[in-house]
């Protein structure tokens, strides 16, 4: 609730965005698009806290690992001397509990290494496993495009027959014919020269713009008319497609490009029905899952490490001081005239906020406010006025003659 916290706190977190990265080589928003774009592709990653050294320069001593799913082996299965489970590289407690995962100290396949079972046990309080639960008890992701991917293979199979057949009919561009049993002189008819013996007594002409050849009494040429693709190659491909969309929970038009046939309403319902899908994983995945507990680790480290005196109260409930609002990118308007008096109309109805319609944006009202008063101020001070200013209250609305409040 103190302001002057907040903007400190927010400050410090900005700061060590920058070098969050147990690498060195990423900002944390570039981890978490890395996280994202893993769990996209293999169903699941991992991201471990490393813990700092004060000598290592950090003001908050801790920095986050991405690590892929392959680490973390699905084949490792055991039962340890304590009674634990450990069930595809995740290890259980006697309740059910994650109490630990096993990574590979190195990447399997790597031709450097040679120990295969060279595992790390790491304990469960300091990794997030982002991964996608569809199933209740599911302990490991399942790839996002897994049940799209062997009709995607089959249509690429097809794809590249189709491109072979009309290669193999444009290897022939024509062939010249002789009347039947016109032996000539046994010269050929085009060159004037014996027939090549590795090409039997079919010389074989290469065409270019404006070639001419002459051809022997009797002889003709046929140019060759190659078959083309079949009429209903293009539904088909598409027909494919739209399958593997579904799979993939991807609108066709968004994954193909192909707007052919939409008007703005169509796709503006298209659009927000896959913003939904998006925002779920937003929401539940990324905020709640990944986010969150990232917070979590940071908040407890700047108190621990001294970085801001610790609170009385965050010892007995930490809870309130990790309370976070996580607001993610905006999403551009469709139609940014409509889509602007439309939440002008719903803010003076009173059924949302000026501060929810920001959020949507990905902007942070408290923010939007003090640069206003900030381009206010400034444009007073040189003397400016703009139709645009927000400086200026509205007029009050007198109420009508027996009208009730």
């Amino acid at each position: 609730e103190d302001p002057d916290f907040r903007r400190a706190l927010q400050r410090l977190w900005t700061q060590w965005t920058e070098k969050s990265d147990a690498g060195g080589r990423h900002p944390w928003y570039d981890q978490q698009w890395q996280a994202v774009w893993s769990w996209l592709e293999a169903g699941e990653v991992f991201l471990r806290l490393r813990k700092r050294l004060p000598s290592d320069g950090l003001r908050v001593p801790i920095q986050i690992q991405v690590i892929e799913a392959e680490l973390c082996p699905h084949t490792y299965n055991a039962v340890r001397p304590n009674g634990n489970k450990v069930r595809a590289g995740i290890e259980f407690d006697r309740i059910g509990r994650r109490v630990a995962y096993w990574f590979y100290s190195f990447r399997p396949g790597d031709p450097n290494e040679w120990d295969i079972n060279d595992f790390r046990r790491v304990p469960a309080k300091w990794v997030i496993h982002l991964f996608d639960e569809v199933r209740p008890g599911q302990i490991r992701g399942i790839p996002h495009l897994t049940q799209g991917l062997i009709r995607l293979h089959e249509l690429d199979k097809y794809d590249d027959a189709t491109l072979l057949r009309q290669q193999i009919g444009n290897l022939y561009a024509m062939f010249i014919t002789q009347p039947a049993g016109d032996l000539s002189s046994g010269l050929n008819p085009v060159t004037g020269l014996a027939p090549d013996a590795t090409r039997g007594d079919r010389d074989v002409i290469g065409l270019e713009p404006g070639i001419s050849h002459e051809l022997a009494p009797g002889e003709d040429l046929k140019f060759s008319d190659p078959p083309d693709p079949p009429s209903t190659y293009p539904d088909f491909i598409k027909q494919q497609l739209m399958s593997f969309a579904s799979a993939a929970r991807v609108p066709y038009e968004v994954l193909t490009g192909d707007m052919r046939g939409l008007n703005d309403r169509v796709m503006r319902v298209i659009l927000h029905e896959f913003r939904r899908r998006i925002q779920a994983w937003q929401h539940n995945l990324v905020a709640d899952q990944l986010c969150q507990t990232v917070w979590n680790w940071w908040m407890d480290q700047v108190f621990v490490s001294g970085v801001l005196p610790i609170p009385e109260a965050y010892t007995e409930d930490p809870a309130p001081w990790t309370e976070v609002k996580w607001v993610p990118q905006g999403w551009p308007y469709i139609h940014p005239v409509q889509d602007v008096v439309a939440a002008e109309k719903a803010i003076k109805a009173g059924f949302t906020s000026r501060s929810a319609i920001v959020s949507e944006q990905g902007e942070d009202a408290e923010v939007i406010d003090e640069e206003q008063a900030a381009d206010n101020a400034r444009a007073a001070e040189m003397g400016l006025a703009y139709e645009t200013s927000t400086g200026r209250a509205s007029a009050a609305v007198p109420a009508t003659e027996g009208a009730t409040a």
